[in-house]
């Protein structure tokens, strides 16, 4: 196949609205970082695909659970789509063409096909950068029903959505606002940021400072004033030896937030490039 499926360019993202970037468009721009051969028309293809075998079972009159159900089980049984429990950390559960090619991901890039799946078929299917996990939702009549990919897309009750959202809030369960607020879609910029996030904390924890560069860069490409971006690209900058361009992100970093609970440690890390310049540029 050709690759005649253009991706967006990096440096017009910021400009667009938060729900203009193409979701899947720009998850398979940040896998061509690591893939620079992906055939990004092919995996688009793919899920095209995936959509088309549904349309015909979906075309019968039958109600919203049913068409959920027969969705979940064709993604996450026939197609075998899985939640990456063994190797949770593996980078690749969150390049799209690798979760498309391994079928296994981790909640937030199984969300990412489940929704493109389901708009495809008329399905207004949302994320929701739930703390922990990240879920989907869809309106219905009465409400809004929550599903978990990262488990075959099942449903999630309202006590289970407490439950797991009370360790991140000090222990207590949200109320009814609370969680309605949790809830809240979450729009493309803030699903594909959280992805990008995911992969700068797998390589800062390897220590892979190129990679901590890029994830970070690409974040600061989506939203130019992310502080804690400019922060770790600083840091993996000076790591890289890169002292000028590490100077600048710290200094912008402490700009933005003045107050910062590291202050210190990135005042230090100032002053010792500007002793070490000569050497490091």
């Amino acid at each position: 196949m050709t690759n005649s499926h253009p991706l967006p360019d990096w440096n017009t993202l910021a400009k667009l609205g938060d729900d203009e970037l193409p979701l899947l468009d720009t998850a398979l721009l940040i896998a061509r970082d690591e893939y620079p051969d992906l055939d990004a028309a092919g995996y688009a293809a793919q899920v095209d695909t995936y959509a088309a075998a549904l349309r015909p079972q979906l075309e019968q009159d039958i109600d919203l659970p049913a068409r959920l159900t027969a969705i979940n089980r064709y993604l996450f049984e026939e197609i075998g789509f899985a939640g990456n429990n063994v190797q949770y950390d593996d980078p690749r559960n969150s390049y799209m063409n690798q979760v498309v090619d391994r079928k296994l991901g981790i909640p937030i890039s199984l969300a990412v096909i489940q929704m493109e799946v389901t708009r495809r078929l008329g399905m207004p299917l949302d994320g929701i950068s739930f703390p922990g996990h990240f879920l989907v939702r869809l309106p219905v009549d009465d409400g809004i029903l929550v599903l978990d990919p990262y488990n075959k897309g099942r449903p999630v009750s309202a006590e289970e959505l407490r439950e797991r959202a009370s360790p991140h809030l000090g222990g207590q369960a949200p109320d009814d606002q609370q969680l309605l607020q949790i809830l809240a879609p979450a729009s493309h910029r803030m699903i594909l940021m959280r992805m990008l996030r995911n992969l700068k904390g797998l390589y800062l924890e390897r220590g892979d400072w190129e990679r901590v560069a890029r994830s970070a860069d690409r974040l600061l490409k989506l939203s130019p004033d992310t502080a804690e971006a400019l922060r770790d690209r600083g840091l993996a900058y000076r790591e890289l030896g890169y002292a000028k361009g590490a100077r600048e992100d710290l200094a912008r970093y402490l700009q933005l937030l003045p107050e910062a609970e590291d202050l210190d440690a990135v005042r230090t890390a100032l002053i010792e490039l500007g002793s070490s310049g000569a050497r490091l540029n």
